[in-house]
């Protein structure tokens, strides 16, 4: 739904062998931790190995299977979450293209038999990394 506003411009960190960046969620009513149903990350290219993804929202870092029941914790429209994967990327002053797909599941409206709408979105951006 707002797919170009997912990726925070200039949130690029990187440990190195690690990066993470900022994102926002792509509609526009909160969501329970358990909608989130996955995303991906890539940097120049190469992506980060989907064991490696996690996800950290509201100061807490998970995998995707982690926060599959939680219905207690929220990504408000206002939040950013942070995504990040073992991708190499250096904190060398040059401008790196990010490139974020995202999955989120929308509990409150149902497509079919025990269905509800799910939406993939994805962002990309160009950015410098800055060290962590």
């Amino acid at each position: 739904m707002i797919p170009d506003r997912i990726i925070e411009q200039g949130t690029l960190t990187t440990t190195g062998t690690r990066a993470a960046v900022e994102v926002r969620i792509p509609w526009y009513r909160a969501l329970p931790a358990s909608c989130i149903a996955g995303a991906t990350l890539s940097i120049d290219g190469v992506p980060a190995p989907v064991e490696t993804l996690r996800w950290e929202l509201n100061g807490r870092e998970r995998t995707f299977a982690e926060m599959a029941d939680d219905t207690e914790s929220w990504w408000f429209p206002l939040d950013s979450a942070v995504l990040s994967g073992d991708v190499p990327v250096a904190a060398d002053g040059e401008q790196h293209e990010v490139a974020v797909d995202l999955t989120v599941y929308i509990p409150y409206i149902i497509i079919g038999d025990d269905e509800v709408l799910h939406i993939e979105e994805h962002d990309t951006k160009t950015m410098k990394a800055v060290a962590a």
